[in-house]
């Protein structure tokens, strides 16, 4: 036998090969492969979402200030001849100097107006230092908390001092006065925006910053020490929120190019479209277009706002490739602060990316603060100038002869640039840079269409995109397009609304506001439309009405209740769930909502989805009905009865498959149980009372052979893996140890250590727990009190003690609560005992008082006492005193209060489900039971049902959380199995020549016959006696269960890889093991005698095992240690699970929606021993207790489906199996050792054969024709079909010739002659054909 690495060099791996693996392998379906089985039941980690501006602001005034002092040149300027003179593109000297300043006054306004037309705008022209003071501080005063913009030109004054000052004029224009950048600041206040158009600009900034840091510690100084001058004066104000832009360096002179303007920094920052195709057309660069010059370029037609033409189209193109180089180059807040907080800032910072550009070629780099990085170089300019010439090409022709205009090719070729990053790029890579491109184009008609399909496929990547999209200002934009009526836009906008919602869920805010909620109401009452986008829709919904009363109340408005009923029986999965689920939250803490459902029997309608083949589907279905009888409201007969119906109807899942809907259900009634808190403390007081006088016949007190075994205490033995439902943690002081050991101290039915109770323990001490360590935290109710209740309440009647009144469906519903307490998925048991200690806590907490407060009134008081399973009282620190251990402390002593001063040295006891506990014995009588006591009374402002945040404020499943992943992950991009590349489908693929590979060699073997079974090729000794074995049927590995533990061990390698707790209360044991999926991803299901199955994934491959599902697959098995326990038999081909055992049925669980398909009765009073199907056939083999061997067609109806019975043994059938062949035999083997063959169609044997008498176990090859016998009388025999021993073992090999004990289990390998054998004496070792075959 070659290993699996050869594997992969051997020559031999042939197409024939392949083709064979793809004949069986990919054909088959998966078990517990789904997503609700591979992830944790909760929500994505929120993103923090930091696209929502805080604080948008307006710039309301503007200051602008010109020292031109026209025709004089300040004297620290030696000006070029001839020299730059426009200013506002006006001549200063083709006019008189007045007039010339008052225009360009005039003109510098209205280049401003067309930026922020709503601005308070006022000139001061030529000033002294007094006018720019009162200008300046009128306007902070007008502007209060808004931004303020200050211009300033300083071309006819001399250049900025060291100092930190500008110059303006006297009043008679005879000196240049200095004004400080300090009192500039101090007039001008903050928030501010600062434009400097001056030679050595950029010293001015620099003085500003200094001024700002000198404020900044003045107030710390005077914060420090209130003698301070400054401390009795106004607090200046922070100059944090400052912006400032400057034309040039500190060391830089303007540019005096007479081709330029003179205020170049203004017009880039106020005209930028005309200064930007001036500077184009003095370029050297060679150009489309020949001859363009000046005079061309101003009869451009169009208007800057009309995008429409073609002087518009320009300006949107450079609003677009400014915006986006911006977006690409600047960090994201920075980004949001100037691009998004303020119109104005925004187009000036836009313009100022010009700026640099244009100016940088003339050796002058403008400055601004905050700093940007620089932007001149980035590749997006080329795209503009190949749109200005384009542009030029397109509309001078038209110039000359007036053709129609041609819209520029520029946003259709970015898109198909965003196009090409969707589909081409890597799984990791930087952000599109055309993504603020697309945020334009979604206002042109002409291409939204396509902007919208490529946004849908961005934000389809992931979370990350659609903050990406929404930091980038995506979202007023969507929000305003669900005003369009155009049919077409409509699926693309669920879906970009889906995914936003499912990332950030507090835009429901704005789309009520908005009316957005209309937009999608009508897609979902839509009948045209597909069903993923009614799903989309009803998700958006979904999340309107989460938690939120106003979108409540507006869609109640909008009919959603109605609309979602009509598709509640919808053919697609994943809308019938989320229709569910929005009817759930709409009547979430809405009593008008729940009272429109009530007359539209909107509770009757979603019966019909608690039994819908998809589990996702009933947990939305239980979940919506948890709400609907967890509202808060006062309670009117009718509602009673319609909260009892649903009660009832909820009870009938107790059994349900999926753990999801198990839990799902416990919280639903929790919810009941809230709203009647006090029938339900009168059910749990009856039960405590009931428990404690009544001892069940647990099949724990008669110990079976083996179970108690010092073995499990001794040193040697190996330590137990901690698992754990979910969480991978490998604890280093397990847990298990210590249960172990505990389990198997006999925790009598007097006292003993209820809180480590198997049920705590279930998952170790770690993350899972929800409860806090077990010495923090211990319940009322221990697992093992709650898991007699249930007994006792299955054993006697208990309608008849709990008297008229209550035999009701208070009762019936506690008797379900204690049921999923001993669930076997320490999930769902977690959640239940919470809910019973919740109620039991206040129950006791309220009976104790009666007691002592009113002796004279013991006739009518509630029963006393917790039970007498008592807890242990921790009272360290200032914690609440605990129900006491013993029934008689609770009459003799008042429990102290502790006192409140003292310092907690841990965290103090809290009820499982609520506030500190209730001080009891200071309860005046006429108190309600849930009141919360006297000294904590006014905490909640004594709101009526402020109590009932107890339980419904704990209890959640995450559920809906999760289901919204689905819409924040790819939806199309193609899963990884199918993806021919991944590294999934790679694997899978290797795995499936390995079993091509395991099931050719082997069957050369078989098929040239076995002679001999009696080479030892392994032994071991296992940490438990061995119970059930089952081979891996494709690699060398084998699972060995003893009572409640599953050990891994490689038998190529002698190795052991795996030990683990299987989780099982301590009165049962492992009875079934099966593989699943063991051609591909395997799992590893166990059944206990308590009809519990449990479905374990990452055993023996260093990672820590964890149980994926668990479920009740048999209900009413009483583990005993003389029955069968439970039989299952596993049918890959069509995930269908049998089982059966000390039942009178055999139960068929379709493993695909997770739910019982079938039960056929087997009309016998024995239990069923072996099980065995075959698929092809529809056929099941039973054997059983009393001897017959029964055979069931399962496409018959339950009276007819038995179509044959064998009584032809005497005793208990140990074995029955149907061979897998269309003519398949069936051999069936009793305790008596008689083998006999029957034909399924054929009432008598075909041939008979006998073995030895006494067996204890039996197996037959599938493949080899063999049959393997372990008697109580140590030692094995090996037949073949003939019935000819072909080999007895008796002894060990290698061990002095030990002998064999007596033989607890054995199993064949599938595929190759080995077989396992597990004995009493703890030994396991595995037997083989002689190695010339192998």
């Amino acid at each position: 036998m070659k290993m699996d690495s050869d594997l992969l060099h051997s020559p031999a791996v042939g197409l024939t090969e392949e083709e064979e693996a793809d004949m069986n392998d990919w054909k088959l379906p998966l078990a517990f492969m789904k997503k609700r089985h591979s992830e944790k039941i909760e929500g994505s980690k929120a993103l923090a979402q930091s696209w929502r501006m805080k604080d948008r602001m307006k710039t309301v005034s503007v200051a602008l200030v010109l020292c031109l002092n026209v025709g004089v040149d300040p004297p620290d300027v030696v000006k070029t001849s001839p020299c730059a003179r426009l200013e506002c593109w006006i001549d200063p000297l083709s006019m008189s100097p007045q007039k010339a300043l008052e225009t360009i006054g005039a003109n510098l306004q209205k280049q401003y107006e067309n930026w922020q037309p709503r601005a308070r705008y006022k000139q001061s022209l030529d000033p002294t230092v007094d006018e720019v003071k009162k200008l300046c501080t009128s306007l902070r005063r007008n502007a209060k908390e808004e931004r303020v913009l200050f211009h300033y030109n300083g071309h006819g004054v001399p250049r900025p001092t060291v100092n930190g000052e500008i110059w303006v004029f006297n009043k008679n224009y005879t000196q240049y006065i200095p004004l400080s950048i300090y009192d500039l600041q101090t007039w001008m206040g903050s928030p501010s925006i600062f434009v400097y158009d001056c030679s050595n600009a950029g010293i001015i900034v620099k003085s500003f910053k200094q001024f700002a840091l000198q404020r900044e510690q003045e107030l710390e100084v005077a914060a420090i020490n209130p003698s301070h001058p400054l401390a009795q004066m106004p607090l200046p104000p922070s100059m944090k929120n400052c912006i400032q832009l400057a034309a040039c360096e500190a060391s830089e002179l303007l540019p005096m190019n007479p081709d330029l303007p003179a205020d170049l920094f203004t017009s880039c920052l106020t005209t930028p479209i005309k200064i930007a195709l001036r500077w184009f057309c003095m370029q050297k660069s060679a150009k489309l277009v020949p001859g363009v010059t000046l005079d061309l370029i101003e009869k451009i037609p169009g208007r800057l706002n009309d995008r429409r033409t073609p002087l518009g189209e320009l300006n949107w193109i450079f609003t677009a490739i400014t915006d986006t180089i911006a977006w690409n180059v600047l960090p994201r807040d920075l980004f949001q602060k100037l691009f998004r907080q303020d119109l104005l800032v925004a187009s000036l910072f836009r313009n100022f990316l010009l700026a640099e550009r244009i100016m940088r070629s003339y050796n002058c780099t403008p400055v601004s603060s905050p700093r940007l990085p620089p932007t001149y170089m980035h590749a997006m300019w080329q795209a503009w100038d190949l749109a200005v010439d384009i542009c030029l090409l397109s509309s001078l022709p038209s110039l000359r002869r007036a053709t129609a205009f041609r819209h520029s090719p520029f946003f259709a070729e970015q898109l198909t640039a965003f196009q090409v990053w969707l589909t081409m790029g890597v799984e990791n890579r930087n952000p599109p840079e055309q993504l603020p491109i697309v945020l334009q184009v979604l206002l042109s008609q002409v291409h939204r269409l396509r902007a919208l399909d490529l946004l849908g496929c961005f934000l389809d990547l992931g979370p990350w995109a659609v903050s990406l999209a929404l930091s980038v200002g995506i979202f007023p934009y969507v929000l305003k397009l669900l005003q369009s009526s155009a049919r077409e836009l409509r699926p693309l906008l669920v879906f970009i609304w889906a995914k936003i919602l499912a990332v950030d869920s507090s835009c429901q805010a704005d789309l009520v506001k908005d009316n957005g909620h209309k937009y999608f109401l009508s897609v979902l009452a839509d009948s045209y439309m597909p069903a993923e986008h009614r799903t989309m829709a009803v998700f958006i919904l979904a999340v309107i009405v989460n938690s939120y009363n106003t979108g409540q109340e507006a869609c109640l408005q909008g009919n959603l209740i109605a609309n979602c009923l009509e598709q509640l029986s919808d053919p697609h999965p994943l809308l019938r769930q989320w229709v569910a689920i929005c009817l759930g939250r709409i009547w979430q803490n809405f009593e008008p909502a729940r009272w429109c459902g009530v007359r539209d029997s909107a509770h009757e309608k979603l019966y019909t989805l608690l039994s819908d083949p998809i589990p996702e589907v009933r947990c939305a279905a239980v979940f919506a009905l948890g709400t609907f009888v967890g509202n808060s409201a006062e309670r009117t007969d009718h509602s009673t009865t319609i909260d009892h119906n649903v009660a009832m109807m909820l009870a009938q899942l107790i059994n349900d498959g999926s753990p999801v809907v198990r839990k799902e259900l416990v919280v639903a009634l929790s919810h009941l149980v809230v709203q009647y808190e006090s029938n339900f403390c009168t059910v749990a007081l009856q039960f405590i009372e009931e428990e404690k006088n009544y001892t069940v016949p647990s099949p724990a007190n008669t110990a079976e052979p083996g179970s108690l075994t010092p073995v499990r205490d001794s040193p040697a033995i190996p330590r137990l893996r901690s698992v754990n439902s979910y969480t991978n943690i490998r604890a280093a002081t397990t847990a298990r140890n210590l249960n172990k050991s505990l389990q198997n101290l006999n925790l009598n039915e007097e006292g003993g250590p209820a809180a480590f109770s198997p049920g705590n323990l279930s998952t170790s001490s770690s993350a899972s727990s929800t409860l806090g360590s077990p010495d923090n935290d211990e319940y009322i109710l221990s697992f093992e009190t709650i898991d007699k209740m249930r007994r006792v309440s299955s054993y006697s009647s208990l309608n008849s003690l709990i008297g008229v009144s209550f035999n009701s469906v208070y009762t019936q519903i506690w008797r379900v609560l204690l049921h999923l307490a001993a669930d076997p998925f320490p999930e769902v048991s977690d959640l239940a005992m919470k809910v019973l200690n919740s109620i039991a806590y206040k129950a006791t907490m309220n009976a104790r008082p009666q007691r002592i407060l009113d002796s004279g009134s013991l006739t009518q008081s509630a029963p006393a006492s917790p039970t007498s399973k008592g807890t242990h009282i921790h009272q360290a620190g200032g914690s609440p005193p605990m129900p006491s251990a013993s029934s008689s402390s609770l009459t003799n002593e008042v429990p102290k209060p502790p006192a409140r001063e003292q310092p907690a040295t841990r965290p103090p006891y809290t009820p499982t489900l609520g506030g500190q506990a209730p001080h009891s014995h200071q309860f005046p009588r006429t108190r309600k039971m849930f009141d919360k006591g006297p000294e904590q009374a006014g905490e909640d402002g004594d709101e009526p049902g402020s109590h009932r945040n107890y339980i419904s404020a704990a209890l959640q499943t995450g559920l809906c959380d999760w289901s919204a992943k689905y819409f924040a992950q790819p939806v199309m991009k193609i899963p990884e199995e199918h993806d021919l590349e991944s590294q999934v489908r790679m694997e899978r693929q290797w795995r499936f020549l390995r079993n091509t590979r395991v099931r050719r060699q082997s069957r050369g073997i078989t098929q040239r016959g076995v002679s001999r079974l009696d080479d030892q090729i392994f032994i071991n000794r296992n940490p438990g006696v061995p119970s059930v074995v089952k081979f891996h049927p494709f690699n060398t590995c084998i699972a060995v269960a003893d009572k409640d533990s599953i050990c891994f061990w490689d038998w190529e390698k002698g190795e052991r890889l795996d030990y683990f707790y299987n989780g099982n209360p301590r009165y049962t044991r492992i009875t079934a093991m099966e593989y699943l999926n063991g051609h591909d991803c395997s799992l590893l299901l166990t059944a206990t005698d308590d009809g519990a199955l449990r479905i374990w994934k990452n055993f023996a491959d260093q990672k820590n095992p964890e149980m994926v599902t668990a479920w009740q697959g048999l209900s009413d098995m009483l583990p005993t240690t003389r029955g069968a326990g439970m039989v299952v038999d596993w049918e890959q081909e069509t995930g269908l699970l049998m089982t059966s055992g000390d039942v009178r049925v055999v139960r068929i669980w379709d493993t695909d929606r997770e739910m019982k398909v079938q039960d056929i009765p087997t009309g016998a009073d024995s239990c069923v021993t072996s099980l065995s199907c075959d698929s092809q056939r529809s056929l099941i083999v039973a054997g059983l207790g009393d001897g017959s061997v029964r055979v069931f067609d399962r496409r018959m109806g339950p009276n007819e489906c038995r179509v044959m019975t064998y009584r032809e043994h005497g005793a208990w059938v140990v074995k029955a199996h149907l061979q897998k062949e269309t003519d398949g035999h069936i051999i069936s083997v009793s305790v008596n050792g008689d083998v006999r063959f029957f034909e399924p169609r054929s009432p008598d044997s075909i041939n008979v054969l006998q073995t030895v008498k006494g067996l204890t176990a039996l197996d037959i090859h599938p493949q080899a024709n063999l049959f393997a016998c372990g008697s109580m009388n140590q030692f094995i025999a090996v037949y073949n079909a003939n019935g000819d021993v072909i080999s007895n073992i008796k002894y060990y090999d290698g061990f002095m010739g030990q002998r064999i004990g007596a033989i607890s289990c054995l199993a064949f390998h599938p595929h190759w002659p080995h077989l396992a054998v597990g004995s009493n004496d703890y030994y396991m070792s595995i037997y083989s054909a002689e190695k010339r075959l192998r």
